[in-house]
């Protein structure tokens, strides 16, 4: 066996920098696409008020279901750090650009995985 993760075909994201609602809409766009740890009756809370709140899912890319899913509408951009295998991180940054407009802010290779950091506005 290679030392290869459990599931490279999925994708984990962590979302920050915008509102509850904005969150909720990402997540809730996102598991239209692709089967998730998150489900619509998971509702993004605010757990802090004065510290940064971080809402985190994962997503199995394998598992798509993306056709007749609308660019979503936010009212702020949103900051998303997404980990993942080099053909998950593929194929998710094709369905974020297909929902989204997507800003590149980094993007770090790795061995194994890849780390996209993107800016998400309305599609």
């Amino acid at each position: 066996m290679s030392n290869r993760q459990p599931h490279p075909e999925s994708v984990s994201v962590e979302i920050s920098g915008c509102s509850k609602d904005d969150a909720r809409i990402v997540f809730d766009t996102l598991c239209a696409c692709f089967s998730s740890d998150r489900c619509s009756d998971d509702v993004p809370e605010e757990v802090h008020e004065t510290r940064p709140t971080v809402w985190l899912g994962t997503f199995d890319v394998a598992d798509a279901h993306e056709s007749g899913v609308r660019p979503a509408r936010l009212s702020s951009s949103v900051d998303a750090d997404v980990h993942g295998g080099y053909w998950a991180i593929d194929r998710f940054r094709t369905t974020l650009d297909s929902l989204f407009t997507v800003h590149d802010l980094t993007l770090v290779p790795g061995d194994q995985e890849r780390e996209l950091h993107v800016r998400l506005e309305s599609g």
